[in-house]
């Protein structure tokens, strides 16, 4: 199982929709797909049709559980969505009032961690989206992720955004002792703007190495996607966003290790 979380500390820079677009191509590929939704305002929920309002299965209950010195038991707590191979673990807005509730606990930022490794063998991927904050839920997600994608607006002030998530990445690589790759991926580009084209030569300038070649355009079509609550892969998968996002997924493939078995 390959678990990518999606994350940037800066909102409207597309990271629910290269979780949910992502997520449409590994399932129309046949790779059985969960999507988590670690955002309290629950935009991915919502996509799928899902209420974080209202929602009685929700990650939520997953730290509530672990509060409680309960089994977590997520199985209990995921949906199948109306794609194939596709299913979700919503967000609940009280989610929002995790930090306060249980910020302090032992073990609260390895809770999906455990979670995903009960699920390891009924998911080929998983892909979590992140709120915009730092917090229990961000610290969740990269304790889990074998590898972040960092959306990143082709705009001057979404930089500055990806130079806070940076530090945060640092930040907790240093006190959890442990090492994350990501991939930073240029979004929400028009080729018409100086604005996109210099913020897109910024990002190649400052970091060649992390940077993906290519770019998610902007397409009205992703909108169309979302009234639908059907991923673009899906209900247009030749429409130029979709096919951006498949370089994507090749790219990120990859990156992947190959089995043990194979490197002996």
């Amino acid at each position: 199982m390959q678990i990518w979380a999606v994350a940037n500390q800066k909102g409207g820079v597309g990271k629910t929709t290269s979780a949910v677009t992502l997520g449409g191509w590994l399932a129309r590929r046949g790779q059985k797909t969960l999507l988590i939704d670690l955002d309290p305002h629950g935009s991915l929920t919502s996509y799928f049709g899902f209420d974080p309002e209202s929602t009685e299965k929700s990650g939520y209950m997953l730290y509530q559980r672990a509060a409680a010195h309960q089994e977590l038991q997520p199985e209990t707590l995921i949906e199948p969505t109306q794609v194939e191979n596709l299913f979700v673990l919503s967000a609940s807005t009280a989610m929002a009032t995790l930090d306060r509730q249980l910020g302090t606990k032992e073990g609260m930022g390895l809770v999906i961690s455990k979670a995903l490794e009960t699920l390891d063998e009924d998911y080929d991927y998983v892909l979590i989206d992140c709120p915009p904050m730092l917090g229990v839920l961000m610290v969740n997600a990269l304790a889990a992720c074998d590898h972040l994608i960092i959306p990143v607006q082709t705009e001057f002030l979404a930089l500055k955004g990806l130079e806070r998530m940076l530090r945060t990445l640092q930040m907790i690589q240093r006190s959890k002792q442990f090492s994350l790759s990501y991939t930073i991926v240029p979004t929400l580009f028009d080729r018409r703007t100086r604005a996109s084209l210099d913020a897109l030569q910024e990002l190649k300038e400052r970091y060649p190495e992390q940077i993906w070649a290519s770019v998610i355009p902007i397409d009205t079509q992703f909108r169309e996607a979302s009234l639908a609550g059907v991923p673009l892969s899906i209900m247009r998968s030749g429409s130029r966003g979709a096919l951006h996002y498949k370089g994507l997924l090749d790219y990120l493939m990859g990156l992947q290790s190959p089995p043990a078995a194979m490197n002996s």
